[in-house]
């Protein structure tokens, strides 16, 4: 049976695969950032996953404002980064996990959820960054990946409840998976931040850290927020929450923190990091 074993919160911000191009880890700037990482590629090459499931949300490069899903799943053998105009250079591809994605689209399809299936798929820095933090140098290739694409760009858009119960339903279809698999769940973007308007560069730090201590314990009050709490507690922008509630929402058992970081601002954002592990509940 496949099982998840651990889940990885951490920013996707577009900035850090410039940083990381230009090796920038060291500077002042940065160093508090990326001193947080390396714990969690330890636990990572330790425990030696074969699958990531990985919630992000895309930017407007698969996924434009005149055709956004709510929610959507890759089942494809490879997803490909384009350019997004950080001047990077081109990176290798990401191998998917069509027999196990497949299976995930069927059952949550069962379940009630409209989700789109995407036969092909190209992925931006929302999922790309995630896995080179954890994996520098793009050395992400022999793990595959089954990308959850939530809407965190235009409403209207999945409120936080609904998030946990999509990450409640892959769950339940990753347990009832007969082929032994250790599956970790990542749940990426934020914390809190604003890019626009009048309150750009808002950042609240201890809503923040709320948060983080919340995702442990007790993650069904993070449910009883709606989208308009969001934006007003954390920023527009503070909506990419519901990444990280729908990766808590898969984890049926019992859950314990070995690791976390939190800095901000990094790119007028609150950056966290969580490093949980699983336990199935026989």
């Amino acid at each position: 049976m496949a099982k998840i074993i651990g889940a990885v919160t951490t920013s996707h911000i577009p900035a850090i695969a410039n940083a990381m191009a230009n090796g920038l880890e060291e500077t002042p700037y940065w160093k508090p950032f990326f001193d947080g990482y390396p714990p969690v590629r330890d636990w990572l090459n330790e425990k030696q996953p074969d699958v990531i499931i990985l919630f992000y949300n895309d930017h407007g490069l698969e996924f434009f404002i005149d055709k956004k899903p709510t929610f959507a799943l890759g089942v494809a053998d490879e997803y490909h980064n384009a350019d997004e105009g950080w001047g990077i250079p081109t990176i290798p591809p990401v191998t998917g996990e069509s027999e196990l994605s497949w299976h995930i689209a069927n059952k949550v399809v069962d379940e009630g959820f409209d989700l789109t299936i995407c036969q092909e798929m190209r992925v931006d820095h929302g999922l790309t960054v995630p896995l080179n933090l954890m994996w520098p140098g793009h050395k992400y290739g022999h793990v595959k990946v089954i990308p959850v694409c939530i809407n965190c760009e235009q409403h209207p858009m999945p409120q936080p409840k609904r998030s946990y119960a999509l990450g409640q339903a892959i769950g339940r279809a990753v347990e009832s998976y007969p082929e032994d698999l250790k599956v970790v769940v990542f749940g990426t973007g934020g914390l809190s931040h604003q890019l626009d308007g009048e309150r750009a560069g808002f950042i609240n730090r201890e809503f923040d850290l709320k948060c983080m201590d919340q995702l442990v314990s007790e993650p069904e009050e993070l449910t009883k927020y709606s989208n308009l709490d969001l934006i007003e507690i954390a920023g527009a922008q503070g909506v990419e929450l519901n990444m990280w509630i729908g990766m808590r929402g898969c984890l049926t058992g019992k859950v314990t923190e070995l690791h976390r970081n939190y800095h901000g601002p990094i790119s007028n954002t609150g950056a966290g990091l969580l490093l949980l592990e699983h336990e199935h509940l026989d």
